[in-house]
């Protein structure tokens, strides 16, 4: 087949080339694009949004014609994705039917999260997640790489955050980094600047942003070993202590934050950086009287009021740098769970401008965040956790999933942005486990992003879903799980 791709969209030729030859397609690439029966190319008049595309297959025509049509690289790609999904094999010929298809998705959002902090993939397994995210028409890689287990990306300006907080995992978190070097020698637990890189641009290639996830103040136990006084109980017992919150009264601790981030902002080009903020035990600041004190000073009431200062702070760094700041939904300051121990803020309000990514509480907290005009990714985990049994989200269970919530007015909906599905890693300590988990619920998920929810048809679904199939048996990634869905 010719192929005529346009030079303005930039797109990865050998990328291009996979996807039809995998499609059973021998690409020739041309210049000309009257020489080639596939023309992809980019129209800045395109109507539609920028992930809109057109997709028209004339196999009447003299010379047969297919053509895909967008504004954008990221509606071409989608429409490279729409054609490989065409595309049958019949003794020996490749057919693909004549068809116009206009299409454009749902939500500009539609996320998968890996968490390699508790247990490390490496690269590999991450390009070939990426890999399917494209297939599936997913945009959003939200990397999850630092966390109490360990710390995965190096920072020049702390050696120390690889050196001693790299070497650990789930499995093994009491280990000493001599410990580790003793029993895992050659075993390399994050990924080097020049590696981070490497992966931005393949992601980029397939359409695909990254989301870094940098956690504050909470889930900081990898950094704290390395450098037990960012801890506000670690520097008080002069080692680390698991489960630790960053003193975030201290400036040397909010310098150490700022110039990670410094170094973070540099290798994705996403400009959104996500600094966790979830599940904090504020037992560490209630039991400092450093942090204790600060509070008093500056009439901070609870300490979901000094997460919500600290945060606050984070955010206008990051918006000094042209970033924009998204965490879990424990950043509002409402207590989502309603536990005892636990006071909501008072007198704090989050940062106009802040994503909330709902995960855990009552729905209504979604509502309740977009009344107070933040934009929302919808994670609701009781169905887009893929570390949850089949039992608790079936297959089908993911595939019902709608991002938008009850209660919510029709002019506030585009204030949901879209949803996120997460892989956490605390029991994938191989790449079986991980694939067992994430396929083929991922395929549920990534239509609930892409699809209005009144159109979704589960029967014909688990139809187009056979195709898929085929390829991910022969991949090795739907293995054990087969009778689970």
């Amino acid at each position: 087949m010719k192929v005529y791709l346009d030079k303005k969209a930039s797109l990865n030729v050998g990328y291009i080339t996979s996807i039809l030859e995998e499609s059973g397609l021998n690409p020739e690439f041309v210049k000309n694009e009257k020489k080639a029966t596939l023309v992809v190319k980019q129209e800045k008049k395109f109507p539609g949004t920028n992930e809109a595309y057109q997709l028209t297959v004339l196999p009447s025509a003299a010379p047969e014609k297919v053509t895909i049509t967008a504004n954008s690289k990221e509606g071409l790609l989608y429409g490279m994705q729409t054609l490989r999904q065409l595309t049958k094999k019949n003794n020996g010929r490749i057919i693909i039917s004549g068809c116009t298809i206009s299409d454009t998705p749902q939500f500009p959002w539609r996320a998968f999260m890996l968490d390699e902090s508790r247990h490390f993939q490496g690269i590999e397994v991450v390009k070939g997640l990426l890999d399917e995210m494209a297939r599936l028409k997913m945009n959003t890689f939200h990397w999850h790489l630092v966390d109490d287990p360990g710390w995965r990306i190096e920072i020049k300006k702390y050696p120390e955050l690889t050196s001693v907080g790299s070497k650990r995992d789930y499995t093994t978190p009491n280990l000493t980094p001599q410990q580790w070097d003793s029993a895992y020698a050659t075993r390399k637990m994050y990924y080097t600047q020049d590696e981070i890189r490497e992966v931005v641009k393949y992601a980029g290639d397939r359409g695909i942003k990254i989301i870094p996830e940098i956690e504050v103040p909470g889930h900081a136990s990898a950094s704290i070993a390395a450098y037990p006084w960012l801890g506000s109980s670690s520097r008080k017992e002069n080692k680390a202590v698991w489960g630790d919150l960053y003193n975030v009264t201290d400036p040397k601790v909010e310098a150490f934050i700022h110039n990670v981030l410094d170094e973070v902002i540099k290798l994705f080009p996403s400009k959104i950086v996500h600094i966790g903020g979830d599940e904090a035990n504020y037992s560490h600041w209630q039991n400092s009287e450093e942090v204790v004190r600060f509070m008093k000073e500056n009439n901070i009431p609870t300490f979901s009021d000094l997460q919500l200062y600290a945060n606050n702070r984070l955010s206008a760094y990051l918006a000094s740098k042209g970033c924009r700041m998204i965490g879990w939904n424990e950043i509002t300051g409402d207590n989502i769970r309603g536990e005892a121990n636990v006071q909501a803020s008072q007198s704090e309000k989050l940062a106009p401008g802040t994503i909330v990514q709902f995960w855990d509480g009552e729905i209504s907290l979604v509502n309740k965040a977009i009344a107070k005009g933040y934009d929302v990714v919808n994670s609701n985990r009781m169905f887009t956790y893929l570390d949850y049994t089949y039992d608790g989200i079936s297959f089908e269970k993911a595939y019902s999933f709608n991002p938008v919530p009850e209660g919510v007015s029709k002019k506030d909906q585009t204030k949901i942005y879209g949803f996120g599905c997460q892989m956490w890693g605390e029991f994938t300590p191989n790449t079986d486990r991980l694939y067992y988990q994430t396929f083929p619920r991922i395929a549920a998920l990534a239509e609930c992003g892409w699809t209005p929810y009144e159109t979704k048809n589960y029967t014909d679904f688990r139809e187009r879903f056979k195709k898929i199939e085929v390829i991910w048996k022969e991949k090795g990634y739907l293995k054990t799980q087969l009778d689970k869905y």
